[in-house]
């Protein structure tokens, strides 16, 4: 009876440790680089112009090539930071993979929906790829180059984080299988992905879509 109610106390604790990384991911994710930098360097809100997404591609719009550098960065930088801190830390906390798996959904979440700045977000392709890289280095690395080979060939960011997006879940699985609780997160973010780029999809099928490094209108 005793060790039952150990075996009890202790998935409570574990469960609110997983929920604590889980929160604090979110709220990491919350940061908009796109509009912290913009205002740091004086530049108009990405909100207003372009595509109106917060993220390092609209940013570029602007002409300013320093300020979407330090936004895609800071995006990918948060991704990477919360699910790093959550394999890194999280096992003596009673983590488990598939809390591993929450906290990437959560910073990516946070993202989209990032309660400092009203829950409207951007697209996630920076911060995807910072939590792929947390995840394993060449998991990160295969997507990334997946999405260079696509934007580097049609001049399309757009096209390129589909393709990858679609990618990443496939690699994920060849290098780990199907049994692992974070495939699922991965695939959540790809099927995530693919939704806020719903405009983009239309757009392209339009020819419409803007290429990298079209100015802002």
């Amino acid at each position: 009876m005793a060790g039952g109610l150990r075996g009890e106390d202790k998935l409570e604790k574990d469960s609110m440790f997983t929920a604590l990384f889980a929160v604090a991911a979110y709220l990491i994710g919350s940061i908009s680089f796109a509009v912290v930098v913009s205002k740091a360097l004086g530049l108009d809100d990405p909100r207003s112009y372009g595509s109106r997404n917060p993220g390092a591609t609209n940013v570029l719009r602007s002409g300013n090539k320093k300020a979407a550098i330090f936004t895609l960065l800071g995006d990918a930088a948060k991704g990477f930071v919360a699910v790093w801190l959550a394999r890194q830390f999280g096992p003596a906390a009673g983590i488990d993979q598939a809390g591993i798996a929450l906290v990437a959904i959560a910073v990516f979440v946070g993202h989209l929906w990032p309660v400092f700045f009203r829950f409207i977000g951007g697209k996630g392709v920076a911060t995807a790829l910072g939590v792929l890289l947390a995840l394993n280095l060449w998991l990160g690395l295969a997507t990334l180059i997946t999405w260079l080979v696509i934007a580097y060939a049609f001049r399309y960011s757009s096209l390129a984080a589909l393709v990858a997006s679609v990618f990443a879940p496939f690699y994920y699985a060849l290098m780990f299988g199907f049994g692992d609780p974070v495939l699922l997160a991965v695939g959540a973010m790809s099927v995530l992905l693919i939704a806020r780029h719903r405009k983009n999809i239309a757009n392209l099928l339009a020819g419409k879509e803007s290429r990298v490094g079209s100015k802002k209108k």
